[in-house]
């Protein structure tokens, strides 16, 4: 029922109102928040055991996706899980809970994941709590392979931001819902310019996504439960995608096929890793659009 009184008009000019305040409502409540990070390293790698380029053999932006209507309940879950999981960090360090962060590259290491069930139980409720609302995770990282001197960092950033973009949106097209995308903050005002720009292409291009509401909102990650949880994804996904690529150099990830690949592939339907074939082209660039 649509308990909206206007003042004077028409009987059917009331009800026009009505049904638009209703179509509104309906629309809110099926929109989706994208929350995206980095995972990875965004500069060249030539292998884990290189003096200097030796970071990590992928770079990709990863996150969740979340019904409108849960984003509320679903900070204050997350909230209430660091807290308890790491209440001994958030003590000793003197800052108040809800401003602490605790970034996910450094909470998902070999030693931690391998030495504390806790934190395994923890991650396995929290990618079930964002099954039972109707949320995802996604990620799309990318496998580096051009020499240091050859590797161009932002067109790496744009490829996978575009491809990032195409698959949000081509699943919200799949369900009829709008959504929006809210990422970590960029510190380089021109680089944002240029995430906004490659965005605003996607939009209204020739190839424009038609359910992104509008180009990627930016916010301080100890500000926004939301954008942590997704940070956190992208400390889990970023160690998964460096063993998938190179298995042979990362043997002390397996811990993440063991643990949580299987549950992140059913929860993250429009995700990919991609390596790179045999030919492959020598830019970012040029990556086909799967």
């Amino acid at each position: 029922m649509c308990a909206i009184i206007v003042s004077g008009g028409s009987k059917s000019a009331n009800s026009e109102a009505c049904t638009q305040k209703v179509q509104a409502f309906v629309l809110w409540l099926t929109m989706y928040f994208a929350y995206l990070d980095e995972f990875g390293h965004i500069g060249p790698f030539s292998g884990r055991a290189h003096p200097k380029y030796n970071e990590s053999p992928i770079f990709g932006l990863g996150g969740i996706l979340l019904p409108a209507s849960e984003v509320r309940g679903f900070a204050t879950w997350f909230y209430q899980l660091k807290s308890r999981l790491l209440a001994l960090e958030i003590e000793r360090s003197g800052e108040a809970s809800y401003l602490w962060e605790k970034k996910g590259s450094q909470l998902y290491t070999t030693e931690n994941v391998l030495n504390y069930r806790q934190l395994r139980v923890a991650t396995n409720r929290l990618l079930n709590h964002l099954r039972s609302l109707g949320g995802f995770c996604f990620y799309i990282g990318l496998e580096k392979y051009a020499a240091p001197a050859d590797h161009d960092a932002k067109s790496l950033f744009l490829a996978v931001l575009r491809e990032t973009i195409k698959r949000i949106d081509q699943f919200c097209e799949g369900n009829g819902s709008p959504w929006l995308l809210i990422m970590d903050e960029q510190e380089k005002s021109e680089f944002r310019k240029q995430i906004v720009s490659a965005a605003s292409a996607s939009m209204f291009g020739p190839d424009r996504r038609t359910r992104l509401t509008e180009p990627p909102l930016q916010a301080e990650s100890h500000l926004f439960q939301t954008v942590q949880c997704a940070d956190w994804i992208c400390g889990l996904v970023g160690r998964l995608g460096a063993y998938v690529c190179r298995p042979e150099e990362y043997p002390d990830l397996v811990w993440t096929t063991r643990y949580f690949q299987s549950r992140l592939k059913e929860l993250s339907p429009f995700s990919a890793f991609r390596r790179r074939p045999l030919g492959f082209p020598a830019r970012p660039d040029d990556l086909p659009v799967a």
